[in-house]
């Protein structure tokens, strides 16, 4: 069992960073890919970035890349997602996921992949 806790959230105006942080339970959390997905109103909840269990490989999607970096801290169980040129449709609830099933690749774009997930934070971009 793997225990998510997210922070970080909070209110921002657009152009503004942000630093979201999740940390994770237990003593395999480098065995796990790691994935950031938000969810808007209304909205499905949609892939933001993941990095693969060893921190070399990173997926962003389109509509973050060049703003948004996900890392991860292996000795720290952490993973981090630092957020810049915030626009306000980057407004959601965010939510750190973990993959015990796949190490990197392309399955991590889907929130299929992932087994555990976090309670969320609330990003609100004002205009």
């Amino acid at each position: 069992q793997v225990q998510l806790v997210e922070s970080g959230g909070g209110l921002v105006q657009a152009g503004g960073s942000l630093r979201l942080s999740c940390a994770a339970s237990g003593r395999t959390f480098s065995t796990y890919a790691m994935g950031w997905f938000r969810q808007a109103p209304g909205k499905e909840r949609e892939f933001v970035a993941a990095v693969s269990r060893n921190g070399f490989d990173t997926y962003d999607a389109d509509s973050v890349k060049g703003r948004f970096t996900i890392s991860r801290d292996n000795p720290k169980n952490t993973v981090n997602l630092h957020m810049t040129s915030l626009k306000p449709e980057d407004t959601a609830i965010y939510y750190c996921a973990a993959s015990t099933r796949y190490y990197s690749g392309p399955y991590l774009y889907s929130h299929s992949a992932y087994d555990y997930w976090g309670q969320g934070t609330q990003v609100t971009v004002s205009s």
